[in-house]
């Protein structure tokens, strides 16, 4: 309840995009290993901007 007037911050949703990329990479893991590493990539610079932003506060 609480909870419905909270703002999302730019962290929690870099950070719901990294969670869908990590769970699209494992899903091509086993199929496609050149897609798959095309969102692994995405996925750990989405991580390194997750990270500079915890730095800055």
């Amino acid at each position: 309840m609480f909870g419905l007037f909270k703002k999302t911050t730019e962290v929690d949703k870099l950070q719901k995009t990294y969670e869908k990329l990590m769970k699209e990479w494992h899903a091509l893991s086993t199929t496609n290993r050149g897609e798959s590493d095309k969102k692994y990539a995405e996925a750990q610079q989405i991580q390194d901007q997750i990270l500079k932003l915890q730095n800055k506060s």
